[in-house]
């Protein structure tokens, strides 16, 4: 099917099952509270490093290639990958993360153990042309298949039954949550980028803040966030509370969070074109030191040229070009906690980006949504 002919892309509706799915089986998890969460949004934010130039060019690019962290993914993984796309597109791996140590531990609470958890995963797929976007949310309570894995040390890690789609990335990092979402989907991550929720928070704060329109009020001791509806210029902190927040809206779930961090996503995408960072050189600097820090890389873009290409490709996408969707679940009917893959419908999710197509109406109708849809949005 042509995308010509595909119909334009959906968004998710109302709980509801008609597809299968997989089984829960075993003992499930009891809840865990206050969770620690990261947002990983900055591909687009790192656009503001693309003007860097003239007088001391030479000192700001080592200075801010050697804040930049990168994994080597390809080689961990070797050649038992799916095969790469030959229609144009890309496909990015964002991951937010929760490192349990320095500034993340301050923010997040808990022991400074030096672990690390990622809350937060989207799929990134960019279009032949790098004229529009879809992307797709994986919750992170997702009940899935975890397969045998190899980090970047060379540890092997064993593969592993109905667990959460986050203990991909707690058990071996960055390479065993991308072998994880290739098997899940069956396509081929081009990139990976990480980012924590201490570098998230200070971004935001370096942009000036990010605006938006909350329908109801949001009071959330857990995450720290007390809203009252209307319209606010979200600080650093707020913007963290906010994408954090899971009992504050909707029905409680992670699926709720996941709709507050995709519209504010696009309130972000679509607040950085108007805070005067390509007019402001220092205000440019801070803004790249700060975000060169916080980011963790494929190795592909783990130089300051290579991200800056990157970024130069994902610039022109505004938020009415970026379609997002939460990969297609239902409710674990065993685990309120819990959520399965709608496997029929994820395929249809799937198959469309393998074909470079628009994630068709029907794969996100009838799915589980997280009743959050509306509570924010951009003022």
């Amino acid at each position: 099917m042509s995308a010509e002919s595909t119909p334009e892309p959906g968004i998710p509706g109302e709980t509801g099952s008609t597809g299968p799915r997989h089984r829960a089986k075993g003992r499930r998890r009891k809840p865990r509270g206050n969770r620690r969460k990261g947002l990983l949004v900055t591909a687009w934010v790192a656009g503001g490093i693309l003007v860097l130039g003239g007088t001391g060019a030479g000192y700001v690019y080592f200075k801010l290639n050697g804040n930049l962290k990168s994994v080597d993914i390809d080689q961990a993984l070797g050649t038992d990958r799916p095969t790469k796309a030959d229609n144009g597109s890309e496909n990015i791996l964002v991951l937010g993360s929760d490192t349990r140590s320095g500034s993340n531990q301050k923010l997040g609470g808990g022991a400074d153990d030096g672990s690390a958890r990622s809350d937060t995963a989207m799929i990134v797929h960019v279009y032949k042309g790098h004229k529009k976007a879809s992307v797709v949310s994986i919750p992170r309570d997702t009940l899935i298949d975890r397969p045998e894995c190899t980090d970047t040390d060379g540890d092997t890690h064993d593969a592993a039954t109905d667990v959460m789609f986050n203990s991909a990335y707690t058990t071996g990092g960055a390479t065993c949550a991308v072998k994880t979402v290739e098997s899940i989907t069956d396509l081929r991550m081009d990139h990976y980028l990480e980012v924590d929720f201490s570098g998230f928070q200070k971004l935001i704060d370096e942009l000036g803040g990010v605006k938006v329109t909350t329908s109801q009020a949001i009071n959330d001791p857990d995450s720290h966030l007390d809203l009252t509806a209307g319209t606010h210029k979200l600080t650093g902190e707020q913007a963290l509370g906010l994408v954090r927040t899971r009992h504050g809206v909707g029905d409680g779930s992670d699926l709720g969070r996941i709709q507050l961090q995709q519209a504010f996503i696009k309130a972000l995408v679509e607040q950085i074109k108007d805070v005067g960072v390509f007019t402001n050189p220092k205000k440019l600097y801070d803004l790249a030191d700060t975000a060169t820090k916080a980011v963790t890389t494929d190795s592909d873009l783990g130089s300051v040229n290579s991200l800056m290409s990157f970024a130069n490709g994902l610039k022109g996408i505004g938020p009415k070009h970026m379609n997002m969707v939460t990969m297609p679940v239902q409710y674990d009917q065993a685990d309120a906690n819990r959520v399965l893959v709608d496997d029929t419908k994820a395929q249809q999710v799937w198959t469309a980006l393998k074909n470079d197509n628009p994630i068709p109406k029907s794969a996100t109708t009838g799915t589980a949504t997280g009743q959050a849809n509306g509570v924010v949005s951009a003022p």
